[in-house]
Formats: structure tokens, C-alpha cells, sequence
């Protein structure tokens, strides 16, 4: 027997804490529909392999990434990182990790850059890095905690960014409170994103974050958490669907 839309409520507020006007839509156009997203993302919040602060900031990352930036989500997971005991630091600190996503234009870009310049004769090999090159990636590894051959392009070709872009993203690392296996959630979180899909970034993180002690299962539930993003389609729709439709 079908569940009725008031025993769907009741179990997705209790799946999922919330409430509001899209979800109330989307339960009256089609509440077998709502019910069944309610069972697709609550596996992360049934198995548990990261807490509830965890998730939140692991939410709150995918929805803030300017790839995709859906206000409502970033207001919801705010409120749940807090609920769950943040502090305003740590959610900022989370924020400021997630705004690094923008440098995946240079590491997408400067690697055709080259690729053009040897078609062209222009660029054949490698340039060896003088003193202040091998200080700044010195200063990146020391900071960053890594260093991995994605940088070494950038580094050769355009040291002032790349140092400019170490303060930046070294920010919360150097003055932050979270610890760095959680930095790497934020980083695979985005980057696992059906916005965003950043291959060569994910593979990096997720290898960080294994190097910190993270388990397969905790990398899993990141993905899981971005994996249903797409039901925003739905609570975005809904509700223009209901005050339209005769």
C-alpha cells in the first residue's frame, strides 16, 4: 500500500530535518516522486560515515561552488552546519576553501596553452624553475601540505599568479581551525559535482584526503551528498508549475 503525502512528510522531516514551500509542492504534484527522493538521499544520512557537521559543510560546498551556486541549498546547509554545532568560522573557512574552485581555469587552460605553443614551435620543453620559482613552490608545498605535477606548468609559466594564488588558497590552511582531511572533503566535494566533474582535480583530493586517514566509505558519502543535486531541477520547478498550472 502506497504511502499517504502526510506520512511521506512525516518521514522525510525526519530523514531530512526540513521542511518548506518547494518541498510542499513538489508533495502535491507528486508525492511518489517526493518518497522516493527522500529514500535516494537519505542513504548518506542513514550510514553515517561522517557526521552531521561533516555533511552539512560537505553540502554546503557543492551548493556554494560558482559552478553551481543554489542559494536555497547554501542557506539550508548553513543553518544545518550551525544546528550541528559549527561555529561562523568554520562554515566561512569552508566557504573560502570552495572559492578555490575558480584556479580550475588555469589548470584547464594552461595546459592547452601549451600544448598550442609546441604545435606552434613556440614552447618545446619545459623551462627549468629559477630560485624564486623553486621558492614559491617551495612556500606551496609547505603550506598546502602537497605538491603534484598539475602546478608545474602554471609555476613556470606564470609565477606571480601562481604565488598570488598560494596566499589565497593557503588562507584558511595557515589561519584556520579545520583540520586538513576535512579540507580535502570540501575540495572533492566540488569537484565530484555533477557541475563541475573535475577529473583531474578529484583524482588529487581524494589521494590527499587517503593520505590523511580517510576511509573509501567517508569519500563515498561526499559523493553520494553531491549525487542528488539534481533533485533541485524539481524544488526550482515545482512551485512555478503549481502557481501556473490551471
Amino acid at each position: 500500500m502506497a504511502a499517504t503525502p502526510e506520512e511521506i512528510r512525516t518521514e522525510f522531516e525526519r530523514t531530512h530535518g526540513e521542511w518548506d514551500d518547494s518541498w510542499q509542492a513538489v508533495l502535491e504534484l507528486d508525492p511518489g516522486f517526493l518518497a522516493a527522493y527522500s529514500g535516494y538521499a537519505g542513504v548518506a544520512k542513514r550510514q553515517r560515515h561522517l557526521d552531521a557537521k561533516t555533511q552539512a559543510f560537505v553540502g554546503l560546498a557543492v551548493d556554494a561552488a560558482t559552478t553551481h551556486l543554489h542559494r536555497p541549498g547554501i542557506r539550508r546547509h548553513i543553518a544545518a552546519a550551525l544546528a550541528a554545532g559549527a561555529t561562523p568560522q568554520e562554515v566561512m573557512e569552508v566557504l573560502e576553501c570552495t572559492a578555490t574552485l575558480s584556479i580550475h581555469a588555469m589548470n584547464v587552460g594552461v595546459p592547452v596553452l601549451v600544448e598550442v605553443l609546441a604545435e606552434k614551435g613556440i614552447r618545446t620543453e619545459p623551462a627549468p624553475l629559477d630560485a624564486e620559482q623553486e621558492r614559491i613552490k617551495a612556500d606551496f608545498t609547505r603550506q598546502r601540505g602537497y605538491w603534484n605535477p598539475t602546478w608545474d606548468e602554471m609555476l613556470e609559466l606564470t609565477p606571480e599568479l601562481f604565488e598570488a594564488y598560494t596566499a589565497f588558497s593557503s588562507h584558511p590552511w595557515l589561519h584556520g581551525t579545520l583540520g586538513p582531511k576535512l579540507r580535502e572533503f570540501i575540495y572533492i566535494a566540488f569537484d565530484t559535482s555533477s557541475t563541475h566533474l573535475y577529473k583531474v582535480g578529484l583524482k588529487l583530493h581524494i589521494e590527499n584526503a587517503l593520505g590523511y586517514g580517510a576511509t573509501p566509505q567517508e569519500i563515498l558519502e561526499i559523493m553520494e551528498i553531491a549525487a542528488v543535486i539534481g533533485m533541485q531541477t524539481v524544488t526550482e520547478g515545482a512551485p512555478i508549475l503549481r502557481e501556473l498550472a490551471p
